[in-house]
């Protein structure tokens, strides 16, 4: 495409909400002015806590109680019925069902089941919204994750941020609009990598691109001023610079130039921004018993839920938290321990941080992995030790905040956890039902690439009204 017509297509695609257009160009108010969803939106923001590697719906949160019967048997082919298998299990020679070995109890006025590794998680119970019907094709690791992030098990497509930072805009000029914070599980420290296209902007623009914050060193790189330059120097450069880029920009119409210039901006503002974001020092002493001890530590799980909170509370769109250390194929209860360790108490303590604060009625808040783990055991069995495999038929996220309806339990799994029962939710569905959530309709945000309309749902998706407030 020219570059001309790619740069009027990009000034033209704002008409994709359902009962109002957005005005800015490029994803963000000149001005740094708010940028207003439709008016049937909900959430203003997200906060996506991605648990890498696919937990165990099974041992969390779908109780199962008639398979301690069950024990050791193997899966009936009724049940599994010609599922396609992973290398890792595809020669075993038995599937021996495995329960859980952990307790559930109903709890809060909406009785839902969690397992007792969850005590916390428990506590907001009526918070919460659970879809235990969740499903996907993908069955490894990096086409499920690329899947549930960008619609598309191949890479390539912009992330679910990066429709979001395209689409909404963003409202902090100070800060970027899609912010990725990564921490390591101590449940599996081999887990799965995660690539930083999972953030990545695909065909958009790349400024849509999520801004990656690290634990160690400068939060952002790059950000700091070179040894010898001045503020004042890197303001009359980035003055300087500017000019030159609009001159080369109106001969050719690349929006990269104008991209490249938006970035350095940035960049330039959250010198001051960011340092500010990322001192935790003013934070009560309440609040960092209310997370743990762990949100003390940079780079924990428990740090970056707080991080998260800091984040939305000046307006960032979109914060995506990735928990690696969910892979559990071998050793399940040991690893699942740990993980739940890491991450039962920070996810309470967000839930009940922003509501305190006023912010859960707006912040649109996910629980989930890639996948679920099968009912049957990978390896050696006993009462106390198994392992599972990968498990896409089935699997719980939860939800919690703008626009979602607490204290439900939404869809059914079989009695073996392993199919969808009643209510099957797609993973189209579920991100058809959070940009629904944030006032878009997942029909009409699109970009045109390559001769298409391409859209985070691809070609798919239904809004899951049961779970909407």
């Amino acid at each position: 495409m020219h570059p001309a017509l790619e740069a009027l297509q990009l000034q033209t695609r704002r008409t994709f909400l359902s009962s109002a257009a957005l005005a800015t160009l490029l994803g963000e108010s000149a001005r740094g002015e708010e940028v207003k969803p439709a008016p049937v939106a909900k959430a203003k923001r997200v906060i996506y806590l991605f648990q890498s590697g696919g937990p165990s719906h099974l041992d969390l949160f779908d109780h199962k109680p008639e398979l301690a019967k069950r024990f050791a048997e193997n899966l009936p082919d009724s049940i599994r019925k010609g599922q396609r298998l992973t290398g890792m299990t595809a020669t075993q020679e038995t599937f021996p069902v495995a329960p859980s070995k952990y307790k559930f109890q109903r709890h809060g006025k909406s009785g839902a089941w969690i397992s007792e590794l969850l005590p916390h998680t428990a506590s907001v119970a009526d918070e919460l919204c659970f879809i235990k019907s969740l499903n996907t094709e993908a069955i490894n690791h990096d086409p499920a994750i690329t899947f549930c992030q960008t619609g598309a098990q191949l890479a390539g497509r912009p992330s679910f941020g990066s429709w979001i930072s395209y689409g909404l805009g963003s409202v902090n000029k100070d800060l970027p609009a899609f912010v990725v914070l990564i921490s390591q599980g101590s449940g599996n420290p081999t887990d799965q990598p995660l690539y930083d296209r999972l953030w990545g902007s695909g065909f958009l623009p790349s400024r849509f691109q999520g801004v990656k914050f690290r634990s160690q060193g400068d939060p952002v790189l790059f950000l700091s001023n070179p040894d010898g330059v001045s503020s004042e120097d890197r303001r009359k450069l980035l003055d300087d610079l500017a000019k030159l880029n609009a001159m080369k920009q109106e001969q050719t119409g690349d929006l990269e130039i104008a991209t490249r210039t938006a970035q350095y901006e940035m960049a330039f503002r959250m010198q001051k921004s960011v340092p500010e974001l990322t001192d935790l020092s003013k934070e009560t002493e309440s609040t960092f018993k209310l997370y743990g001890d762990d949100a003390k530590k940079p780079g924990t799980f428990a740090a970056n839920c707080l991080l998260a909170r800091r984040l939305v509370e000046r307006d960032v769109r979109f914060v995506q938290l990735y928990h690696r250390g969910w892979d559990q194929h071998v050793n399940l209860p040991k690893q699942i321990e740990a993980q739940c360790q890491d991450t039962d108490r920070a996810s309470a303590a967000l839930i009940t941080d922003l509501k305190a604060r006023g912010l859960l009625k707006d912040t649109l808040v996910v629980w989930g992995g890639e996948f679920g783990r099968t009912v049957y055991s990978q390896g050696r069995l006993t009462k106390e030790n198994y392992g599972r495999d990968h498990h896409p038929r089935c699997f719980t996220v939860w939800l919690a905040g703008g626009g979602i309806k607490p204290g439900v339990t939404f869809g059914e799994t079989d009695d073996y956890g392993y199919n969808v029962a009643k209510d099957g939710v797609h993973v189209h569905d579920l991100n058809a039902t959070l940009l629904h959530c944030l006032g878009i309709d997942h029909e009409k945000l699109t970009f045109k690439y390559q001769g298409r309309y391409f859209r985070l749902t691809d070609v798919h998706g239904q809004v899951v009204k049961d779970v909407l407030n």
